[in-house]
């Protein structure tokens, strides 16, 4: 009854708007209060949550891809790809889910891939006579494999949450992500090849991909270090996002010259605001943990579980359908913080391991992104494509079911997940 309550406590707070940040920091003092705890545990959880050398990766990583975002390197790496893979069934399409997942491996955020590849895409495929909705639908889609392939924001803060080795969890995206990016480009060929307004791009010249492929060049050759220093083991995941910061500010400003001092400073006036709001909402999560702690409901919760359920199958079509029902109402990070430290103790005992839980957690997040009425990268592409959210949202509806059907294979064939993590 008392987590039935609780439970009540935090959603009827988020239904009515109120920010998650304070709803879960006020629920977490009124649970201390009514709990006869010492109250001094709020401030000492809030800077605990701040005082992590691994969370400074968030702000580093933010400021490189909003730096790379103003130097317009979306651009640069939309036409290499084009220049490339445009002539193929579908080119456009492919070009735009390879272009993705570039840049979800420079930025490690959802919104910024979206939100780059969109601008230069949508009017490019549109204009090839690919259907509106397919266009938005794929670039919203597309823009999830940001929190996903790696390096990836969201699994650097379930890391956190977890005490799970980051290099590991990222380690651990790269096979689901190739997935994804496979799936997105055969529906995608298969969806433009009966597609009656589809008309094939012309091949490009040898000088046209040998000139696109050098000015994006030193943007994926930042990726490839940056990646290549975290799996190499010359630096840390947050060592690596103040060295992508610093080649950022090199690439866009020193190599491409496509970096303004205007556009310096919107790139940090947006990174020091999405950053403070995701720093709130892990110290307002930090708080609320500690109550429930003490409350016993992780306890409670995975009793319930272990009385009740008895097959991690079972338990997983549980979580991904309580996901998709939260997702809703909340946004991708406030899920993670509120359902993680409550369901990381069944883990153990219905023997799921964390990496591959990660992973399974952090697709059905990207679900989240582009369901109605609060998926993030919904309202991206329904800005950048001047659409309404109505076409957006249908023409998501089939990358969805890709997604899931995708959650299905790694939990079949748990290899996808695991097996690049056994080889570390």
């Amino acid at each position: 009854m008392t987590t039935f309550l609780i439970i009540l406590g935090l959603l009827v707070p988020l239904l009515l708007g109120i920010p998650v940040a304070f709803t879960l920091m006020g629920l977490g003092l009124a649970l201390l209060y009514l709990g006869d705890f010492s109250l001094a545990l709020a401030p000492l959880g809030l800077f605990s949550s701040m005082d992590s050398f691994v969370l400074l990766a968030v702000p580093l990583f933010l400021l490189m891809s909003n730096i790379l975002l103003e130097g317009r390197v979306g651009n640069d790496l939309f036409a290499a790809v084009q220049a490339w893979v445009g002539h193929w069934p579908g080119g456009l399409a492919v070009a735009t889910v390879i272009s993705c997942a570039i840049f979800a491996a420079i930025s490690g955020s959802s919104v910024a891939t979206a939100a780059t590849v969109g601008t230069v895409a949508i009017p490019e495929m549109t204009s090839r006579g690919y259907p509106r909705r397919f266009v938005l639908g794929l670039l919203a889609a597309g823009g999830t494999l940001g929190i996903l392939i790696p390096p990836s924001i969201i699994l650097i803060i379930y890391g956190v949450i977890t005490e799970t080795s980051i290099l590991k969890l990222f380690t651990a995206g790269i096979g689901p992500g190739l997935l994804l990016v496979a799936l997105f480009i055969a529906y995608s060929v298969f969806y433009a090849l009966r597609s009656e307004g589809y008309s094939a791009s012309e091949p490009a010249s040898w000088t046209t991909k040998r000139k696109t492929a050098w000015r994006a060049a030193p943007t994926a050759l930042l990726a490839l270090f940056v990646l290549a220093g975290i799996y190499r083991g010359w630096f840390t995941p947050t060592e690596a996002a103040a060295i992508g910061f610093g080649g950022a500010i090199f690439v866009t400003a020193v190599v491409l010259r496509s970096l303004t001092f205007s556009g310096l400073k919107a790139a940090a006036w947006r990174a020091m605001v999405t950053s403070v709001s995701i720093l709130l909402i892990v110290a307002g999560a930090k708080v609320f943990g500690k109550a429930i702690a003490l409350w016993r409901v992780p306890q409670d919760v995975s009793q319930l579980i272990s009385e009740n359920v008895h097959s991690p199958t079972t338990f997983i079509v549980i979580v991904a359908l309580v996901l998709l029902i939260m997702g809703l109402f909340l946004e991708a990070l406030s899920m993670m913080l509120i359902m993680v430290p409550v369901l990381a103790g069944s883990l153990a005992i219905l023997g799921i391991d964390v990496i591959w839980f990660g992973i399974f957690f952090v697709i059905m997040i990207e679900c989240a992104l582009i369901t109605p009425p609060v998926g993030l990268n919904l309202f991206v592409i329904q800005s950048v494509g001047q659409a309404s959210m109505r076409d957006v949202a249908t023409g998501v509806l089939p990358f969805l079911l890709i997604m899931l059907f995708s959650v299905m294979l790694i939990t079949l064939f748990d290899p996808i997940v695991l097996f690049a993590v056994s080889l570390l």
